[in-house]
């Protein structure tokens, strides 16, 4: 099947719900896009991070392999999302930081995500474990995260190779994960190669927050601002979310430096958070990484995040490159205005 491909974390295209849809629209998207088109989403910043609004197809330039694409499809809708949450419950998580990260997912899930959108959430510490599978209803979230008790190990790479396939399965055309950890890798049989490889046979965006109190702010890319709106109490009264059957889910830097390129690496070999392995996994798939100094921090992290998720372009094409020999395709999309960032998944496997 045609390779389907989106590039940068908000909304899901909807299913397709009957004849008449406008050209252009999100469905047209996901019916076009099994045929024939490649669909890319793209996430547009100004100089200081904040989101680019009333941009149209004319404002992109996307090539595939260095020949230049002609775009077919444009949407700027905000549509559903099949998210996956992953949070580090190792030992070093105890105390503050699980709390920031509790209160954090907690506004993340009542009062960022759109209710139709549909979640599920990994605990990880020496292995991964699925505590709640997709569900429209934050309260399950919500009450997974009560009951976590920090312990053990850290063990990211097994967890998101054990996540993709679980976020590939969502039922929205749009699909991401965040993780949220505070260390290196200490546990995993998989490596972060293996993790890029299978995010790169999937349309899945990855997001991560690291927790880094060493982490100069000169590093910290600043955060997409959203008004504040009205708090929702925890788990109150709220209308019911659409129904619907659920599908059964398969699996059951403390010393960062920069390297001459401007990346960063845990040069130690400690188990602090590996910024680079991190950001070369986000980055190719679209997403990003952002590293916070303290846990407190992650609250303004996750509303950035979810405000990116909400806002973004969907741009379509029919590849110039028919041949389906799974190799990989580069994508790169530029934007006639240079004085702005895009940031969008690198490329795709032509499957």
């Amino acid at each position: 099947m045609w390779a389907i491909v989106a590039v940068a974390l908000v909304g899901a295209l909807e299913p397709l719900r009957g004849q008449g849809q406008p050209q252009g629209s999100p469905d047209d998207f996901r019916f076009k896009s099994s045929v024939e088109l490649v669909n890319v989403t793209a996430t547009v910043v100004d100089g200081s991070g904040r989101f680019v609004p009333g941009l149209t197809a004319d404002d992109f330039i996307v090539y595939e392999d260095g020949v230049r694409q002609s775009v077919s499809q444009f949407s700027a809708e905000r549509v559903p999302v099949s998210l996956g949450i992953a949070l580090d419950t190792s030992g070093s998580m105890a105390g503050e930081k699980i709390e920031a990260a509790r209160s954090a997912l907690d506004r993340f899930l009542y009062e960022l995500l759109n209710r139709r959108d549909e979640v599920f959430l990994y605990r990880f510490s020496d292995r991964p474990l699925l505590v709640q599978g997709w569900t429209s209803d934050p309260q399950f979230i919500g009450r997974a995260l009560g009951r976590m008790v920090p312990a053990g190990g850290t063990a990211i790479y097994d967890t998101l190779l054990e996540a993709v396939p679980l976020a590939r399965s969502g039922r929205y055309p749009k699909k991401a994960i965040l993780l949220i950890s505070d260390g290196n890798d200490t546990s995993s049989a998989a490596t972060a190669d293996q993790v890029k490889s299978r995010l790169r046979d999937s349309e899945v965006l990855l997001y991560a927050i690291g927790i880094d109190g060493d982490a100069p702010e000169a590093f910290r890319p600043p955060p997409i601002l959203r008004p504040r709106q009205p708090r929702r109490p925890p788990f109150g009264p709220r209308p019911p979310f659409p129904g619907g059957p659920r599908r059964p889910w398969l699996p059951q830097v403390s010393s960062q430096l920069v390297n001459p390129n401007g990346q960063w690496s845990n040069q130690r070999g400690d188990d602090g958070v590996n910024v680079s392995a991190l950001r070369q996994m986000t980055d190719d798939s679209g997403g990003r990484t952002e590293i916070v100094r303290r846990p407190a921090d992650l609250g303004p992290a996750t509303v950035g995040i979810a405000d990116e998720l909400s806002k973004q372009y969907y741009l379509g094409y029919t590849s110039t490159n028919t041949e389906r020999d799974g190799r990989w395709r580069d994508i790169r999309v530029e934007l006639r205005d240079r004085s702005y960032r895009v940031r969008a998944r690198r490329g795709y496997l032509a499957n």
